[in-house]
C-alpha cells in the first residue's frame, strides 16, 4: 500500500504542504502526469511545455537527492491512478488544489470519483491565497493575508521511496503534437530561474519598475518576470511575497540614496502579487467564467457565432495595420511575454475595435503567453473586454498608446522593420503620409505593410455606442451588484482612495478612452 504526491502546477519541494504531509506518513511516490488530452486543448502551446520541462527536470533532481525520484507517466490521469492502484494499492493521494481550465476541473472531479470508489483518501491543500467554497468576498483579503503570513513549509529532510514503479521519459513538444509556435527561446519556469530573477530585481534591476512597467521595451528588463515560475509553481506565492517583505525591511534600514531599488518599487510589486490571487479567486468561485461572461446581460449580447477569420488572424499575427498593436503582438509571438498594460490594450482592441468574441481572441492570447494562468487570464480577458459590469470600460486608443509608451519608436521599429524609416511623428499612423512621403520611407501600404483593418477612431465610437446601449438595459445595475458581491475587491481604501472612489462612482457608466 502506497501514498502518492501528485504534482501539478506546484513543481517545488519548498513550501509544499502535500509533500510534507506525505513525507511524515512514510514511503511515497512523487508523481507527475503528462496529459496528452490537456495538451490537445485550444489554450495551450509548445512554449508553455518548454517552460514546464526545466521545472520538472529540476524537481526530479531535487527529489532524487531527497531519496525518491519523480515518476513521470504519460496518459489519462484516471487510467494511470487505476493502474498504480492495481499494482501497488494506493491509500492516499496528496495534491494541491488547482484552479485550472475546464479540462483540469473535469479531470479532478473524475479522479475524486475514482478515489471514492476505491476508498482512497484524496487530500488537497491550498496552493495560493485562493479559497474553495468561499461564500462571500467580504473576508477574502483577511484570509489571503493570513495564509501568506504563515511560515514557509520546509523541504522534507528525507523521502522514503517506493520500489517497483517505472518512470517514463519526458515527451518533447512534438511528441505532444505541439507544433513550433514562433517562440524560439521561451522563459524557463524553473525555481533557479525564479531565484535569479528575484535577486536581480532587488539588486537593482527593479529600480525603474514603477515607470517602466507600462512600456513594452523597458518593461522586459524592469518587471519582475516571476509570472512563469509562479504559473509552474516552481516557487510559491507565499515565498515570493515573504521575500518582498524581507527585502523591503532591509531597504528601509538604509538611506534612500543607498537603496538598490526604491521602496515604492517593492510596494508596487507586492500590490500586483496580491492581484494574482484576487483574479484566480474569481475563476475558483465561478468556473464558468472561462466561457461565460460575468454579467448576464453582456453574455446575452455576445456574438457567439463564427468569427471573422481574417480579422482574428490579422490581430493574432500582428497584421492589423495598427503599428503599435502589431508590434506588441509580434513581440508576444516571438518572446512569450508582454507587459500588463499592453496585454490589456491588445485584448481591448480585439474586443472593441475589431468586435471579436472575447473567447476566440482569449484562446489565441492564452497560447501565446508562456505564463498562462487560467484564473488570471480569463478574468482579465473579460475585464479588458467590458464583460464584468463592475469595471470602468477601457477602450484603449492604440495610436495614443504607441506614442505614450514607445515615444521614440524603438519598440515599434524593432518588431516592424518595414516601418523603420517612417518619421517618428507618423510611425503610429502611417496612413497619414502621402504617397511621396511613403515612397521616401520605402513603404508601400498594402504590400510591405497592411492597410489598417479598421479606422480606430470610428471603431471605438461604434464600440462605445454598443456598450452604452447594453449598460442602459433594464436590470443592468442590479445584475452588476450581484457580480460585485461575488467577485468585487473589498480592499479597504485610504482617505485619498475614498475621494477617488467617490469620483469613480459617478464614472461607473462612462468610459476611460
Amino acid at each position: 500500500m502506497v501514498q502518492i504526491v501528485w504534482f501539478k502546477r506546484d513543481l517545488r519541494t519548498i513550501d509544499h504542504e502535500p509533500l510534507a504531509l506525505a513525507a511524515n506518513n512514510g514511503p511515497l511516490i512523487p508523481l507527475y502526469i503528462v496529459e496528452p488530452e490537456y495538451w490537445a486543448g485550444p489554450d495551450v502551446s509548445a512554449r508553455q511545455w518548454s517552460a514546464i520541462r526545466p521545472a520538472l527536470e529540476e524537481l526530479n533532481q531535487r527529489l532524487t537527492k531527497l531519496g525518491s525520484p519523480l515518476i513521470i507517466r504519460v496518459g489519462n490521469a484516471v487510467e494511470i491512478f487505476s493502474e498504480i492502484h492495481a499494482s501497488h494499492g494506493i491509500t492516499s493521494i496528496f495534491a494541491h488544489e488547482e484552479t485550472g481550465n475546464a479540462f483540469t476541473f473535469t479531470r479532478d472531479k473524475a479522479v475524486k470519483v475514482l478515489c471514492r470508489s476505491h476508498h482512497i483518501k484524496f487530500i488537497e491543500r491550498r496552493q495560493f491565497g485562493v479559497f474553495r467554497a468561499l461564500e462571500t468576498r467580504d473576508a477574502w483579503a483577511a484570509l489571503h493575508n493570513q495564509h501568506m503570513a504563515k511560515e514557509l513549509i520546509p523541504e522534507p529532510a528525507k523521502l522514503d521511496t517506493v520500489s517497483g514503479l517505472k518512470t517514463q521519459s519526458l515527451p518533447t513538444a512534438q511528441d505532444l503534437g505541439l507544433g513550433a509556435d514562433g517562440c524560439a527561446n521561451p522563459q524557463s519556469g524553473s525555481r533557479q530561474n525564479a531565484l535569479t530573477l528575484m535577486n536581480s530585481f532587488f539588486g537593482g534591476r527593479g529600480a525603474d519598475y514603477r515607470r517602466a512597467m507600462s512600456r513594452p521595451l523597458e518593461g522586459r528588463l524592469a518587471c519582475s518576470r516571476l509570472s512563469v515560475a509562479l504559473s509552474t509553481g516552481a516557487i510559491s506565492m507565499r515565498e515570493t511575497l515573504q521575500r518582498c517583505y524581507h527585502e523591503r525591511r532591509q531597504l528601509a534600514q538604509s538611506a534612500e540614496q543607498e537603496r538598490a531599488v526604491p521602496l515604492t518599487a517593492v510596494d508596487s510589486l507586492v500590490a500586483r502579487l496580491h492581484w494574482h490571487c484576487h483574479f484566480i479567486q474569481k475563476l475558483e468561485s465561478e468556473p464558468e467564467l472561462e466561457w461565460r461572461a460575468q454579467h448576464p446581460i453582456h453574455e446575452a449580447a455576445r456574438n457567439i457565432g463564427p468569427q471573422p477569420d481574417s480579422l482574428l488572424e490579422a490581430w493574432a499575427t500582428g497584421h492589423t495595420g495598427l503599428p503599435f498593436v502589431d508590434a506588441c503582438m509580434r513581440s508576444l509571438i516571438a518572446t512569450g511575454w508582454l507587459n500588463f498594460r499592453m496585454r490589456a490594450m491588445v485584448q481591448s482592441v480585439a474586443s472593441y475595435h475589431l468586435a471579436l468574441n472575447w473567447r476566440a481572441s482569449g484562446e489565441r492570447l492564452a497560447r501565446l503567453f508562456t505564463d498562462y494562468e487560467p484564473g488570471i487570464h480569463w478574468s482579465q480577458v473579460q475585464m479588458q473586454s467590458g464583460q464584468t459590469g463592475i469595471n470602468i470600460p477601457r477602450i484603449y486608443n492604440p495610436v495614443k498608446q504607441g506614442y505614450d509608451q514607445d515615444p521614440d519608436g524603438t519598440f515599434t521599429r524593432l518588431w516592424l522593420p518595414e516601418l523603420a524609416k517612417v518619421p517618428r511623428r507618423f510611425l503610429q499612423e502611417p496612413w497619414l503620409l502621402d504617397a511621396n512621403a511613403l515612397a521616401a520611407a520605402g513603404v508601400n501600404i498594402g504590400a510591405d505593410y497592411p492597410v489598417r483593418v479598421v479606422d480606430h477612431i470610428e471603431a471605438a465610437r461604434a464600440a462605445k455606442i454598443k456598450l452604452t446601449a447594453i449598460r442602459a438595459e433594464a436590470g443592468y445595475k442590479t445584475e452588476a451588484t450581484g457580480v460585485f458581491i461575488r467577485h468585487g475587491s473589498r480592499k479597504r481604501p485610504t482617505s485619498n482612495q475614498k475621494s477617488k472612489a467617490k469620483k469613480a462612482e459617478t464614472k461607473q457608466l462612462t468610459f476611460d478612452l
